[in-house]
């Protein structure tokens, strides 16, 4: 006799909590305009739900709280920093460790040391921060992600996925001398959270090694990916975490980290690789940019909790139920005919805000509004990943990307299936009311990044034939 599934609970329990404030609708019209309409710009403090962002959001556990305890804060030489290598070494398998404050800190040495102007940087689709240390570093970003990532509702299982046709391309157009590296990340952040199979590392890898071209991974949600992996991949199914990570890793020849994301902390980063040559060059930058090489901008607790999170973050059950809580918004969503990016992802849910708001144009930055008005229906704060987030081209036009989409980002070990719940029914109350919302425009916009700091005010909207508003 089969059972029915039953249902899942998380395999933690709760030992702290932390009060949150529920605003009234009125407030929330306040707060908004004040903001600019840009999420980013809210305070914590008028927020309910606050899936901005997984990046230093998760809650620490028991013995990350212990090991902040333990920490050795000395400038040089800091016991911690020998630990948190070691560790990185053991589940990486990386040579040389050069810690940072966060990953974008990573993202500006490794392209300082390997990037010169007007070199090809190959990549699995744009990050905000990664293309800007590239293109500030004199490079050309190019993206070599497969098509069908750019499609959100396409089912194929790793739309994270190179295009080696796509890379063969930029090589013949470049030439591999001036090619840099190709930087690929793991579980796609601006596709939507999506993975690349085992075997494309592989490929990659292989094919640039026959050319002497390195492979950098972003690694930020790299264990992430290997729990794809193991359940999507053929022949994978039986083996740990923690040794598709470290062949994930074999196959490149090193990696940035934001371990604000898989590693449970709130703060830390580093830059792994195996070349001496470039682990000197970027130790002698870290030391300029960020701290001493046995620091890099962390505090020694810090590090100390870094190790004890790589250690967490490997164990199936934790990234099952992380997942999982996932997999539960998006099916909710689905299952209310609201337009989401499929595959269901790693770290979030993305909404399709074209298909959400099909009467504003791209122009009209309907994810940005999309954001907006969440927050107003619930005070649920999420983010725009559209035209906003990908800036505008040397000739000031906007960047169009083809995939126009609110990231709802699920922090880690932070909220229950209830907060889930309340998440899902607010957006299906916008879905029934989505010809009422309105476009946006910019009011100020900064030169870089601009989705961090701009502001927004409200256009009039356009009303469907035979829609009343």
């Amino acid at each position: 006799m089969t059972l029915p599934r039953r249902s899942w609970a998380e395999p933690f329990k709760i030992k702290a909590v932390e009060p949150l404030r529920i605003t009234t609708r009125e407030e929330r019209e306040v707060c908004i305009r004040e903001a600019g309409y840009n999420t980013f710009l809210l305070k914590s403090k008028d927020v309910y739900i606050d899936l901005l962002t997984d990046s230093g959001t998760s809650a620490m556990s028991a013995r990350q709280w212990a090991a902040l305890m333990m920490g050795d804060e000395a400038y040089a030489g800091s016991e911690s920093f020998y630990e948190m290598a070691d560790t990185i070494k053991e589940y990486y398998g990386y040579e040389h460790v050069i810690p940072t404050h966060q990953g974008r800190g990573a993202e500006h040495l490794l392209s300082q040391a390997l990037i010169k102007k007007g070199d090809a940087v190959p990549g699995n689709m744009y990050f905000t921060t990664t293309r800007l240390h590239q293109e500030i570093a004199g490079g050309i970003f190019v993206d070599v992600i497969v098509d069908e990532a750019h499609d959100p509702e396409n089912l194929f299982p790793f739309k994270g996925n190179i295009d080696l046709a796509k890379l063969e391309k930029v090589v013949k157009e470049y030439g591999a001398k001036k090619v840099a590296y190709v930087s690929f990340e793991g579980n796609v952040n601006m596709a939507g959270g999506q993975p690349a199979s085992m075997q494309n590392f592989r490929e990659v890898y292989e094919y640039c090694k026959e050319r002497g071209i390195p492979v950098m991974l972003d690694a930020t949600r790299l264990i992430e990916n290997a729990y794809f992996i193991k359940i999507r991949e053929r022949g994978y199914e039986n083996k740990t975490i923690k040794e598709i990570l470290k062949e994930i890793c074999s196959y490149s020849d090193g990696c940035t980290m934001s371990s604000k994301k898989d590693h449970l902390v709130n703060i830390g980063g580093f830059l792994a690789v195996n070349d001496d040559e470039l682990a000197r060059k970027t130790r002698e930058l870290v030391v300029v940019y960020e701290g001493l090489h046995t620091y890099g901008g962390m505090a020694g607790r810090d590090m100390l909790a870094l190790a004890q999170g790589i250690r967490e973050a490997v164990d199936f059950d934790h990234i099952r139920a992380r997942i999982g809580q996932v997999e539960y918004l998006g099916e909710k969503l689905i299952e209310h005919g609201i337009p989401i990016v499929r595959p269901i992802g790693g770290h979030a849910i993305y909404l399709n805000a074209r298909k959400f708001l099909p009467h504003l144009d791209q122009e009209e930055l309907p994810a940005q509004a999309l954001a907006a008005e969440l927050y107003l229906e619930s005070g649920v704060r999420a983010m725009e990943r559209g035209i906003v987030s990908s800036g505008r081209a040397k000739d000031g036009s906007n960047y169009k990307p083809k995939l126009e989409l609110v990231r709802l980002t699920i922090p880690r070990r932070v909220y229950t299936q209830a907060h889930m719940d309340v998440v899902w029914e607010s957006i299906v109350s916008l879905w029934e009311r989505r010809d009422t919302i309105k476009g946006l425009r910019f009011v100020y916009e900064p030169q870089n990044l601009r989705f961090f700091l701009a502001r927004f005010e409200p256009v009039e909207a356009k009303v469907p034939a035979g829609r009343a508003v």
